[in-house]
């Protein structure tokens, strides 16, 4: 009996004692994973932040980057303002077009009435179709040095071909002559028209790349400003052209 509370007296206070330890030892783990989230956060937020050293490289990239931006705004505006005068120049001979055409085709409506009127008679003789042919290659040529008839034409002058007979009388070649500057005018007007558009539409096409430039310049710009958020301008560089339909003339062309 002596023997049993002995032992029971020795083996409790052991059996407490490694209790106690174990439970020690539980408390500390359980504050340990407690803490570590924490920890870990702070771990992670101190990654997360940029280093001194990536900071100013990444500040350096976006100042070249800024600086090339502006380069190339400032190259587009130059350029769209080319376009823009080409396009302006393009305008003017349109103009010059139309009036050339249109002082032809009056002339030739002075002739309309020309065909009810008689011939005028002269002596059909090998002079008068010599002096006929001599008249209508004189006025065919100095018609090609004032700039109204083309080389084309007057190869067809001088090769009597495409209606041109030098029997003709003068009179009635006049008329020709009339209608062909008025046919070669109006070739031409409808070749400055088609110049005039294909130049706006470059002139357009360059303005709105101008314009993007200069929109992602003032962005770049503005992400080089601490605290400022980027922005696209209100207002963008005024180089785009008019509308080209509203120069072109509503021209008696048919």
């Amino acid at each position: 009996m002596n023997t049993v509370l002995y032992q029971f007296l020795i083996e409790v206070p052991t059996a407490a004692a490694i209790w106690s330890a174990l439970l020690v030892l539980a408390l500390t783990v359980l504050t340990v994973l407690v803490a570590r989230p924490e920890r870990d956060r702070r771990s992670d937020e101190a990654a997360a932040e940029p280093a001194p050293a990536d900071v100013a490289v990444e500040a350096a990239d976006l100042r070249r980057y800024a600086e090339e931006v502006a380069v190339a705004a400032s190259g587009a505006a130059q350029t769209a303002r080319r376009w823009r005068e080409m396009w302006l120049a393009a305008q003017e001979e349109v103009d010059r077009a139309w009036s050339a055409y249109d002082e032809a085709e009056s002339a030739a409506r002075r002739f309309a009435g020309a065909g009810a009127l008689p011939v005028p008679r002269t002596p059909r003789t090998p002079a008068e179709y010599a002096a006929r042919e001599r008249w209508l290659h004189q006025a065919a040529v100095v018609a090609h040095w004032r700039g109204e008839l083309p080389v084309e034409r007057l190869r067809d002058v001088f090769a009597h071909r495409d209606g041109w007979d030098p029997r003709r009388h003068p009179v009635e070649q006049e008329v020709l002559l009339a209608r062909a500057v008025r046919d070669s005018r109006r070739d031409d007007y409808r070749r400055a028209v088609a110049r005039e558009r294909s130049a706006w539409r470059d002139a357009d096409l360059a303005a709105d790349a101008a314009r993007a430039l200069a929109a992602e310049a003032y962005a770049a710009a503005q992400r080089l400003r601490p605290g400022r958020v980027p922005a696209v301008p209100r207002t963008a560089p005024s180089v785009a052209p008019a509308s080209s339909a509203a120069r072109l003339r509503p021209a008696r062309v048919g």
